[in-house]
């Protein structure tokens, strides 16, 4: 038994070990197909000869599909210099030789393979967008699209706001730099050139969508959480470009950002690429027939309304106001639905948010028309009847939260503390503070065409936030804020004499009767408080 477990362990290599060429030797057959690449990869390799080799093999690869090369990247032949026949070998080769992929955590390490691959994936660009390539053969796009893969597909690092939140995401670490992709250099020049593969008028669908399928569209959508803006500038575009030329692949990729918007909204509430999928939608939703898909329509009500929740969304709130009101400009029937979806995910204490709500609600309402804003003028106005009394206010570049010193918190929100005195405490001058959530509420008085459908129903309208225009005019501490209360009040009056007259009587009457219960409730208690002071004298016991 001994000497036949040894005979096991020195046995002989067999034919196909040793005739198994190197995956980047110059002698490949320059029509290489993919059966041959896959023979490669099936390489078996020996672990026991590891400790033998002087230096750890400079390349690794998380495709299995593309095993890790041993030996040495030997530079091949410009396509210039080789006849037009042996040009789609060469292709072939040099996106094997591509396919390899380089630690970057060393700058110094593979050094010089690195500026080989860099320079053949500059050729292989300059050679797909100058059209010498001309049609692609089926295998060499197959080919293409899995060195693509083996480049772009990895696993990506858990962002510094995960970090320091342990994994629930925060905002501590949004005003830092943000992580840039050390392999970059080779990663630009491949998404420019799957770029040029998608754009080509060369690249026909019909055979592309066997390599760019669903599987491809899933992987490359789970790229958009990169914290590199870069990548995720270069991943709109291409995007874009497939959802434009591959009809076939549209529903599939709508739902899939449906799923990455759920997964954001309702688990995880931390992804770095929801601005640029809502970019991409815009434009998607810009093209969308009339009449409107069902599908569209709860899209909007099951996604993007509910993105208004997260505490991140102004990271990504022009896109999403711009989304939002492209749906109500196609189709005015859906003002009505936009603006309750609004109104459920109102802030209660954030400021900055209620301002950002409030700007993207003046551009519901302009394109908003007379039938839908009846429908929801009344929990509408007693929102901004809330937000006209608010006494909340943000910095134009800071955060509500602000300290003076790490001893001395100040909470801007706090309705106990002037405001005006915690700018001048912080040391800031009062007028650096514009961003108030009353002020933005008075300013949709300026919009020509909200004032026209307030106008038309004045009569529902203007009982409602009378009593609030009247608190500020009495009381409100800001002067700006005094000041415009006093000009829609003007407008009031001027637009219907007698209504004005009518609330201002009814608020008269209000506070007359709240003024005579107050004056009763402590006229009760003082004498509750009269009857205990008795009962406790009575009860006493002196003790000598």
């Amino acid at each position: 038994m001994f000497n036949k477990i040894i005979k096991r362990g020195s046995r002989k290599p067999s034919k196909s070990d040793v005739s198994e060429p190197s995956i980047f030797s110059s002698s490949n057959s320059a029509a290489t197909r993919p059966s041959s690449t896959a023979s490669a990869a099936a390489i078996t390799v020996n672990h026991s000869s590891r400790a033998a080799t002087a230096s750890p093999p400079p390349i690794t690869s998380p495709n299995s599909n593309h095993p890790s090369h041993v030996g040495p990247i030997e530079p091949l032949p410009l396509f210039r210099d080789v006849p037009a026949s042996d040009r789609p070998g060469l292709f072939s080769k040099k996106l094997l030789l591509c396919s390899a992929v380089f630690d970057f955590s060393d700058v110094l390490r593979s050094a010089r393979e690195k500026e080989l691959k860099r320079q053949t994936l500059l050729e292989l660009v300059e050679f797909v967008q100058s059209g010498s390539s001309g049609k692609l053969p089926d295998h060499l796009q197959e080919e293409l699209i899995r060195m693509v893969s083996a480049n772009i597909f990895r696993c990506l690092p858990p962002s510094a706001a995960s970090e320091a939140t342990g994994g629930g995401g925060g905002t501590e670490a949004d005003d830092e730099d943000p992580y840039l992709e050390p392999s970059w250099p080779h990663l630009s020049i491949v998404y420019e050139l799957l770029l040029r593969y998608v754009v080509s008028s060369d690249t026909d669908t019909k055979v592309a969508k066997r390599y760019i399928d669903h599987s491809f569209v899933l992987k490359f959508l789970d790229l958009f959480d990169s914290e590199d803006p870069r990548e995720r500038e270069y991943l709109k575009t291409i995007l874009h470009r497939i959802y434009g030329k591959f009809m076939v692949h549209r529903p599939f990729i709508r739902r899939a950002i449906n799923n990455i918007f759920y997964r954001f909204i309702f688990e995880t509430e931390r992804h770095s690429g929801i601005g640029e999928l809502l970019e991409i939608l815009g434009s998607i939703i810009n093209g969308f027939a009339l009449p409107m898909k069902e599908e569209h329509k709860l899209f909007l009500v099951r996604a993007l309304i509910p993105l208004h929740k997260p505490k991140s969304v102004g990271v990504y709130h022009q896109q999403l106001s711009y989304c939002i009101t492209q749906f109500v400009e196609k189709d005015y029937k859906l003002a009505d639905t936009v603006i309750r979806g609004l109104l459920k995910y109102w802030p209660v204490t954030n400021c900055q948010k209620e301002v950002m709500f409030l700007g993207e609600l003046e551009e519901i309402l302009e394109a908003t028309q007379a039938a839908e804003f009846q429908r929801c003028m009344v929990p509408l106005f007693r929102q901004i009847k809330r937000c006209l009394n608010s006494s909340h206010f943000q910095p134009p570049h800071s955060s509500s939260l602000f300290t003076k010193h790490k001893s001395q918190p100040f909470l801007a929100d706090s309705p106990s503390l002037d405001p005006r005195q915690l700018a001048v405490t912080a040391g800031l001058s009062e007028n650096m503070w514009m961003d108030w959530v009353a002020e933005r509420a008075l300013f949709l008085w300026n919009n020509d065409h909200i004032v026209s459908l307030i106008a038309q129903n004045r009569s529902v309208i203007f009982p409602i936030i009378f009593e609030a225009l009247e608190r500020n005019i009495q009381g409100h501490w800001n002067q700006a804020v005094h000041g415009l209360t006093a000009n829609v009040r003007k407008m009031f009056l001027e637009m219907d004499s007698e209504l004005f007259e009518e609330c201002q009587r009814q608020f008269v009457e209000k506070e007359a009767k709240s003024k005579t219960l107050q004056e009763q409730r402590e006229l009760a208690w003082k004498r509750l408080e009269d009857v205990a002071a008795r009962a406790a004298s009575d009860d006493m016991v002196v003790v000598n």
